[in-house]
């Protein structure tokens, strides 16, 4: 019987990673799964047929990468993907100590350096026209003080390098946009300043696909109907939309840009011109991973068989009105945060959405979730890598 094949899954703590391993595993591949904490999601699925408990890439990021050689090294993996950014980071930054033991199917760690940086892509979308908010980048408290003057507020201070608005504060008059800026910048040097879309205007995301040479495979567009933080934050409940435009304009970005691999693009509209406005770009694997799943688009094993085969068809959009969610703990958490939480609809209790991570064909993985909060609670070094 031939081998089907092994991959590696990285930072199995996430809920997206149990999407990648139940994909790969399903399509007949052998999955290993690698976390610093044996508390980890992804080790519960039945998909799972290997856990490999490894030192921190944050705290101990040598040991991490030799730990990961000596892994790599037992023959059973074919293609290794970390999930996060910082993992994924620092296996392509050891690309050529790696790549002869499992291939590494995305960009160097300098164009994804480009792109987790929002000043960079900002500048990047106004050379190809591709609407944003206005965007300033003053280098310091002084020349923050001297914009003050010029902004029409609010603005929001942004960090280059965050996800999930972490870091980000919003100024409503020249005084506060002054301390804003002087407490981001205390701790992500130089961040920009970006006018603030108002609410009332739709959270749209693109997930992409980009082959080596920069030409999408496949785009996935999708609004969030509900997130959490309920004033901004991931998707707890999406839905698939059918926007070629939108598409083409986050393959436009990422191709400019050189990218390789998976990326999420994230657009807000803008209830005052209708327009979608590019925010950021996430050049990894985005925690909706399994909205593209339940759509038939199915970004793991197709970037398994791209990095196997080298290239793969243009696969065709997906149907509009396909919604997932995330009820553990994304829409949890949105149902007790909104004063709106007894008109959800669909409801907190309704099953008929298919969720990221509940699962009557892979159960386990949910009760996993809770033994790893509990392992997030009781271990700081831990905390402290997974917030960044």
């Amino acid at each position: 019987m031939p081998d089907p094949g092994g991959v590696l899954v990285l930072d199995g703590y996430w809920n997206k990673s149990v999407s990648a391993v139940r994909s790969l595993g399903r399509h007949g591949l052998r999955v290993g799964v690698g976390e610093c904490t044996r508390f980890a999601t992804a080790f519960f699925s039945k998909y799972c047929s290997r856990r490999f408990v490894h030192p921190s890439p944050a705290a101990e990021p040598d040991a991490f990468i030799d730990a990961l050689e000596r892994e790599l090294s037992s023959g059973r993996y074919d293609v290794v993907m970390p999930m996060e950014f910082r993992t994924q980071r620092l296996v392509t930054a050891n690309r050529e100590r790696l790549s002869r033991l499992a291939r590494i199917p995305f960009a160097d760690p300098e164009v994804a350096d480009r792109l987790n940086d929002k000043g960079c892509v900002a500048a990047e979308a106004a050379r190809l026209g591709i609407a944003c908010p206005a965007t300033f980048f003053p280098a310091s408290p002084e020349e923050a003080l001297a914009l003050s003057r010029r902004l029409s507020y609010p603005v929001v201070v942004k960090p280059r390098s965050s996800s999930g608005g972490r870091g980000i504060r919003k100024a409503d008059s020249p005084a506060g946009f002054v301390q804003a800026f002087a407490d981001v910048h205390a701790r992500h040097p130089a961040p920009i300043v970006q006018e603030f879309i108002p609410a009332g205007g739709d959270a749209l995301g693109v997930a992409v696909l980009m082959n080596p040479a920069s030409q999408a495979r496949a785009a996935l567009a999708y609004r969030r109907l509900r997130e959490y933080p309920i004033t901004g934050g991931p998707g707890t409940l999406r839905e698939s939309i059918d926007d070629a435009r939108l598409c083409e304009t986050a393959a436009r970005l990422l191709a400019a840009m050189g990218w390789s691999g998976p990326a999420m693009v994230e657009f807000k509209v803008d209830p005052r011109d209708g327009l979608p406005k590019l925010l950021e770009v996430n050049p990894r694997f985005w925690g909706s991973l399994s909205h593209g799943v339940t759509c038939g688009v199915d970004f793991p094993v197709m970037l398994y068989r791209m990095a196997m085969e080298g290239d793969i068809p243009e696969v065709a959009p997906c149907r509009a009105g396909i919604r997932s969610r995330s009820l553990l703990h994304g829409d949890l958490m949105h149902f007790l945060s909104s004063p709106g939480r007894f008109r959800m609809n669909p409801g907190l209790l309704d099953f008929s959405v298919p969720d990221d991570l509940l699962s009557w064909d892979d159960p386990l993985p949910a009760f996993g979730r809770v033994a790893s909060l509990l392992a997030l609670a009781g271990n700081r070094e831990f905390r402290e890598a997974m917030a960044g």
